[in-house]
């Protein structure tokens, strides 16, 4: 069993990984880091592995990674978390729960049930910290014990519901085999009676800003890298 998240704050410096294991060579540490953790199961291995949010989305080497990565394991599970917990301020994280498998020409991955716990949740690192009985819901769902007993608790009577699943048939049918996947609706958009209090929202701001800042610096990197 291996749970992990890449140690130390998202890395710029532009350099490919070349490996004949790999699906796709990149620069991107993180899509290395999935691909490194796939290698290094056992056939009955089974992964946790956290990654920002760019590995749900990318396109070019991201898709090759995606797509490779629901043929030849079972990801069966994605926890999408609050911004802030495992990277820099404004870096949204997720949990990508896969198993190892053996080599097959039909792909492992049936379904991806999804437990969206980002969209109206706020943290605090003073006011509201971060508790692990703020992941019972998500235990009670994802029943360790046996997945086949899994219910979703999102329905068309129930917008809200956190816990939703979508088939392999589903997710490869979208644009770049995307994983980036949310359905609750943000009520902070809509609803300015009960927006989050002052000190949450400057928080976000900020956080907001260093992501975008973040991104800007590893476009900007992977320019001066194609111009050398």
């Amino acid at each position: 069993m291996t749970i992990t998240n890449a140690e130390g704050e998202q890395e710029k410096e532009d350099m490919k990984s070349n490996r004949q294991d790999f699906w796709a060579t990149t620069s991107n540490k993180q899509l290395n880091f999935v691909q490194h953790i796939v290698t290094i199961l056992r056939t009955t291995g089974k992964a946790a592995v956290v990654v920002p949010d760019n590995v749900l989305f990318e396109g070019g080497a991201g898709e090759t990674v995606r797509k490779k990565l629901i043929q030849n394991t079972d990801l069966h599970t994605i926890l999408r978390l609050p911004t802030g917990i495992f990277y820099a301020q404004g870096v949204k994280a997720n949990v990508l729960f896969f198993d190892a498998k053996l080599a097959s020409k039909d792909p492992w991955t049936k379904e991806v049930w999804y437990y969206d716990y980002r969209t109206n949740i706020h943290h605090t690192l003073k006011k509201n910290p971060l508790k692990f009985e703020n992941f019972d819901d998500f235990i009670s769902c994802f029943k360790p014990e046996n997945r086949n007993k899994r219910k979703e608790t999102w329905s068309s009577d129930n917008s809200e519901g956190q816990w939703r699943k979508f088939t392999y048939d589903e997710i490869i049918s979208r644009d770049k085999t995307s994983l980036d996947i949310f359905w609750i609706k943000d009520k902070s958009l809509a609803d300015l009676d009960n927006l989050p209090d002052p000190d949450v929202l400057a928080s976000e701001i900020i956080e907001n800003i260093e992501g975008s800042l973040q991104s800007f610096k590893t476009i900007m990197t992977s320019l001066n890298g194609k111009e050398q």
